[in-house]
C-alpha cells in the first residue's frame, strides 16, 4: 500500500458540485491536493488548487502524482482514468455513481496490465488516520488512528461502523469502501492481502452486503492465506428473500471457485439450490472460514477487542 503522509493527489472533474466540497474537505484533513483537473478551466484556481486542462500538463507543472481521486460525470470516467494511467499516476479512486460496467471491464484490462490499484466506482473512497489522508468522501471526525483495517461494500455503513470502533477505543490503520457495483477495481481479497502485509493493521474487520459473492471469496481467502484476526458482519439479513438494496452489485452474483466447483458438481439447478448473493449464504461462508459475524454493527467492537485478546 503505498499511502503516506506525501503523497500528491489530483481531483479529476473539480468542478463538479461534489468535489468542489470535498476537495477542500481533503485538504482540511491534510492531504496533499496539489492539482485539479477540469477541460477548459485550465489556468484558473478552486480554493487555492490550480486547476489545469489535461492531467499531463499539471503534471509539468507541479511534478509527479501519486494518486488521482475522480469526480467526472460517468460517461467520462473511463476516459478520465486512462488519461491519469498514461501520465503514470497508479492510485485511483472513482467516486462517481453509474459508471457504465463495460468501461469498467476496459479499465480492469488497463489496471491489471499497469499495476494501478483503483477503488471503486461507486465509492467514499479509502482514508488512513495515522497518515491524514482522505481520498474522497469519508467524514474525517468519525475516524481516528489506529489498528484496525476497515474493509466495506456500503459507503455509510463503513462510517457509521468506523464512529463505532472510535467511540469503542479501536483506532483504524485504513477505511476503504470498495463500492457496491457489480464490476469492481479492487476486491475485498485484493485488500485483504494488502491489510495482512501492512505493519500497521492488527485486526480486520469486514463489512458484506447481500448480492454477489464478494464475501465468499474473501472468506475463502481468509482462510488460506490471512493470519491475522478477521471478523465480519453482512447486510441486509432480514431483507425480504428477492429483494435487492440499490447496489448494481446486488444484481449480479459472481461466483467464487468453490461455488462454480458446488455447480459443476450439482449441475445449473443449483444455482437456485445454493442462494447465492443472500445474507445467509455469506454468513455461512464466513463462520466456516472461522471468521465471527457480528449480529449487528454495534457487535463489531466487542468481536474485534476479543480477536485482539
Amino acid at each position: 500500500m503505498q499511502f503516506t503522509a506525501d503523497t500528491k493527489v489530483l481531483i479529476h472533474g473539480i468542478a463538479e458540485p461534489l468535489a468542489a466540497t470535498h476537495s477542500i474537505l481533503m485538504k482540511a484533513y491534510g492531504t496533499q491536493v496539489v492539482a485539479g483537473v477540469s477541460p477548459g478551466l485550465g489556468g484558473s484556481e478552486r480554493d487555492g488548487i490550480p486547476v489545469y486542462d489535461l492531467v499531463e500538463v499539471a503534471m509539468k507543472d507541479v511534478g509527479p502524482i501519486d494518486a488521482a481521486v475522480i469526480f467526472v460525470q460517468p460517461y467520462l470516467v473511463l476516459d478520465a482514468a486512462l488519461e491519469a494511467i498514461a501520465a503514470g499516476i497508479r492510485q485511483l479512486t472513482i467516486v462517481t455513481e453509474g459508471m457504465p460496467p463495460m468501461d469498467m471491464v476496459k479499465l480492469i484490462r488497463k489496471a491489471d496490465a499497469t499495476e494501478t490499484l483503483v477503488v471503486g466506482p461507486s465509492s467514499p473512497g479509502l482514508i488512513i488516520p495515522g497518515q491524514n489522508i482522505l481520498l474522497g468522501t469519508h467524514p474525517a471526525e468519525f475516524y481516528t488512528p489506529g489498528c484496525v483495517g476497515l474493509i466495506s461494500r456500503c459507503g455509510t455503513l463503513t462510517y457509521e461502523i468506523a464512529l463505532s470502533l472510535t467511540e469503542a477505543g479501536l483506532g483504524q490503520s485504513i477505511g476503504v469502501s470498495i463500492g457496491g457495483d457489480g464490476i469492481l477495481g479492487s476486491s475485498f481479497a485484493q485488500w485483504l492481502q494488502i491489510l495482512d502485509e501492512d505493519d500497521t493493521t492488527e485486526a480486520i474487520v469486514i463489512v458484506g452486503e447481500i448480492g454477489g459473492s464478494g464475501e465468499e471469496a474473501a472468506a475463502d481467502y481468509v482462510a488460506e492465506a490471512i493470519d491475522k484476526p478477521v471478523v465480519s458482519y453482512v447486510a441486509g439479513r432480514h431483507v425480504p428473500k428477492g429483494r435487492r438494496l440499490g447496489h448494481a452489485g446486488a444484481i449480479a452474483a459472481n461466483l467464487s471457485h468453490k461455488t462454480e466447483k458446488k455447480i459443476q458438481e450439482a449441475g445449473s439447478s443449483a444455482l437456485f439450490d445454493l442462494d447465492i448473493g443472500t445474507a445467509e449464504h455469506k454468513i455461512k461462508a464466513f463462520k466456516e472460514a472461522g471468521i465471527p459475524v457480528a449480529e449487528r454493527p454495534s457487535e463489531i467492537s466487542k468481536l474485534v477487542k476479543k480477536a485482539l485478546k
